[in-house]
């Protein structure tokens, strides 16, 4: 058995199948069921699905979308995107959903964290976290769900985050998101030092090197997105997701 998980993560737009690149330049790769049916022959620890534009627009979550996907995905699948209260988390986990990735409300109302928590458990409750290098005085800042710097320290966001119930961090590096040239190490390593839950690394991921980096940083898994879906000018699903064989070697 794997020590550390390699999550493939899809980002959805109009219920197509997106690749972005530092949160932006999104190019249509495909259909999602398409996409869920291939990592399931792959036999990947699990998925995660972020419906990029939920937030943005105001919206709740996709629910035929999320309904349709978790019959088809045989390994446990993670909603995220437009989750604002209790009842839409409530509503996923009844369709199948068997985790939730909080942004926007784990910042801006942790409380919603420890209500989701109590009714489904702490493992069931991911808290998604975006930085971005930059600001007056250089360094990190936390990006709210709209991708705007947020003035709050993402140091204290992902803490809060775990005091209020939060089961896992995912913490994404804006920069490096579908470059694929590896993670942010430096910010990986501070992450997990605070914070004892599962922190889960996003951003930058091109070659199975970059997973041992990362994990060796700290990560306890890493999420990958165009590294598992992108196959250059085609825009087709990447059918090389590593077999365990392959990721176990990673641990030796």
């Amino acid at each position: 058995m794997l020590r550390h998980r390699v999550i493939p993560s899809l980002l959805l737009r109009n219920e197509g199948l997106v690749k972005t690149t530092q949160f932006g330049k999104a190019s249509y790769v495909g259909d999602p069921i398409n996409a869920v049916k291939i990592f399931n022959e792959k036999e990947v620890d699990e998925l995660i699905v972020l419906d990029i534009d939920a937030t943005r627009e105001g919206r709740p979550p996709n629910f035929a979308m999320a309904e349709e996907l978790a019959d088809e995905c045989f390994m446990p699948l993670c909603w995220g995107g437009g989750i604002r209260s209790v009842e839409d988390a409530k509503t996923l986990f009844s369709l199948g959903i068997e985790k939730v990735a909080i942004r926007s409300a784990a910042v801006d109302n942790p409380g919603i964290l420890r209500a989701i928590a109590d009714r489904a458990g702490e493992q069931a409750v991911v808290a998604s976290i975006d930085v971005k290098k930059g600001g007056f005085f250089g360094g990190t800042q936390l990006l709210n769900g709209k991708g705007v710097k947020d003035k709050r320290s993402w140091q204290q966001a992902i803490q809060t985050a775990v005091a209020h119930g939060a089961g896992e961090i995912m913490l994404m590096s804006a920069d490096h998101d579908g470059m694929r040239s590896g993670m942010n190490l430096e910010l990986i390593r501070e992450a997990s030092k605070l914070v004892e839950v599962p922190l889960i690394a996003a951003g930058g991921i091109g070659k199975t090197e970059h997973i041992r980096e990362a994990v060796d940083a700290g990560a306890d898994a890493v999420a990958a997105g165009a590294w598992c879906v992108w196959q250059g000018p085609q825009k087709a699903v990447l059918i090389t997701y590593p077999r365990y064989e392959e990721l176990t070697a990673l641990w030796d």
